[in-house]
């Protein structure tokens, strides 16, 4: 990872949420924040739309093709385990752009980052303390649960010529994308919270919010700038 820049001090503030797809990430940061007046930042939305021209101009650097591989070649051509490396092998690189939105992020209080994206070995030569970030997985059981009831987790909807199989390599790939961060969590001493159903997402969002309580309500008195209005 290149030198750390934090112009504003938005990372010394920052809150992190990252884990395993299907565990609830999303709604439980934007619970938080809503409750507590945060702005969150989602490394999803960001990495597929905002990070594209970035994505293209380090192929091009690269000498790799600039379009994106055939839908057959990325979910049904390779292994569950060919595909969870490639996946974990592009996490640093497309950290360092999401490190760039959230340096430019300017708020007094602390912000909420939440994604898959965001691995605990990334994030950790960031954080002041192990508090600042808590890492979501679903257990077996609820990952079959939001595979039933999820549409956009129940299907893939790609052109692919082998459906069943693309989901399965998919389903499987997620589990050991998540087995990963866990892993990588408990190493760390960051915290990792299985969700299995029994609590629903505004109970989840209260234990995350107590977990980040001596961080939640801090905030850094903001410079001000004179109006010249």
């Amino acid at each position: 990872m290149s030198e750390i820049r934090d112009p504003h001090g938005s990372l010394q503030r920052m809150l992190w949420i990252g884990g395993a797809q299907w565990s609830g990430k999303t709604t439980v940061a934007e619970i938080i924040a809503e409750e507590h007046g945060l702005t969150v930042y989602h490394y999803d939305y960001h990495d597929a739309r905002g990070h594209q021209d970035r994505r293209i101009a380090r192929r091009i650097a690269l000498g790799e093709p600039v379009g994106d591989p055939t839908p057959d070649h990325v979910w049904v051509e390779q292994s569950p385990r060919e595909m969870a490396s490639e996946t974990l092998a592009g996490f640093p690189v497309r950290f360092e752009w999401a490190l760039d939105d959230l340096r430019a992020l300017f708020t007094g209080r602390p912000a909420i980052a939440e994604g898959w994206g965001l691995r605990p070995e990334l994030v950790a030569p960031l954080l002041d303390s192990p508090r600042r970030m808590v890492v979501l997985v679903p257990t077996e059981d609820f990952r079959h649960h939001q595979l039933r009831t999820l549409p956009r987790a129940g299907s893939l909807n790609v052109p692919v010529t082998d459906p069943a199989r693309a989901q399965a390599n998919r389903i499987a790939r997620d589990r050991l994308i998540a087995e990963d961060a866990a892993h990588n969590a408990r190493r760390l001493g960051i915290r990792v919270i299985e969700v299995d159903g029994t609590l629903n997402a505004t109970a989840i969002a209260a234990k995350v919010a107590e977990h980040f309580g001596p961080h939640l309500g801090a905030a850094t008195t903001a410079v001000a700038t004179p109006s010249t209005g």
